[in-house]
């Protein structure tokens, strides 16, 4: 598996370049960033050299498509959508994450039907220029009933909702995060394939019980309750290969960037020793 980063739990990053030869720095080989605004700042060479000379790829990019409320805002979305694959695959990066809010204050069965609809177009967009979707699952409890109707949390029911959406370049954004809030078990993971995975999120969490823990008051690596060398076990037994990338949703810190990063260092090699 390739060690990886989100400017989530970094601090203020200034640029790309900080981005990326921090990440090299401190042995990350994969940065998740926006392929459209990287190119549109340093071009087309001088992004594709920086990401070489420092052996660093893009692991994903966010779904930027608002598929949740209009369906003008949707189509309206659409248009980004196919200057961002094209800068992706020009860029050698091939998956594109969005997340699933656990309520929403749409009635649940009309909003699945549009999403689903939605989903399979923007999974179809992608697919031409050979990306995968992931869709994340959010299992923090304070969200499953922060919108009026409950909808998707868990991870089985995730996986059924991408066998019906029906694309075959659909699967499982995996945060560990998430992953623990749901209650989840190695066993969990073991029954996954590796067409099911297509990006990986890491984090730990504060001791307590689950549904006390607030999506954005997460912990590095390392630094909590969640057992993530079988997180990172169950996945590799699972036949996952790609980009574990660092998310820490936390509140703002004084620390410097260079701080963070020889955190998260620290807390990626205590999670995959002896991998």
């Amino acid at each position: 598996m390739i060690r990886g980063l989100t400017r989530a739990g970094l601090g203020t990053i200034e640029s790309y370049e900080q981005l990326i030869s921090g990440a090299a720095q401190y042995g990350f080989k994969s940065v998740d960033l926006d392929p459209v605004d990287f190119i549109r700042q340093y071009g087309q060479e001088k992004a594709t050299q920086l990401l070489k000379s420092n052996n660093v790829i893009i692991g994903s990019f966010d779904l930027e498509v608002d598929w949740r409320s209009s369906e003008e805002r949707f189509r309206e979305g659409l248009k980004a959508l196919v200057e961002s694959a094209e800068a992706a695959a020009s860029l050698g990066c091939y998956k594109c994450c969005t997340y699933i809010l656990p309520s929403t204050d749409e009635e649940a069965a009309p909003f699945m039907a549009v999403a689903t609809r939605r989903l399979r177009l923007c999974a179809d967009i992608l697919g031409a220029y050979g990306i995968r979707l992931g869709l994340e699952f959010v299992g923090s409890w304070h969200l499953r009933t922060h919108w009026a109707n409950p909808f998707l949390w868990k991870m089985e029911d995730t996986l059924d909702w991408i066998e019906t959406i029906g694309a075959r370049n659909v699967g499982l954004l995996v945060d560990s995060y998430h992953w623990h809030t749901n209650g989840l078990a190695v066993d969990d993971l073991l029954k996954l394939k590796p067409e099911h995975i297509v990006h990986v999120h890491i984090n730990d969490a504060k001791d307590g019980p689950i549904e006390k823990l607030l999506d954005g008051d997460r912990l590095y690596p390392g630094e909590g309750v969640i057992d993530l060398h079988g997180f990172l076990k169950g996945l590799q037994i699972a036949g996952y290969a790609g980009v574990v990338a660092q998310e820490v949703l936390t509140p703002s810190t004084s620390a410097s960037v260079e701080e963070l990063l020889v955190r998260s260092k620290a807390g990626f090699d205590k999670a995959f020793a002896n991998l």
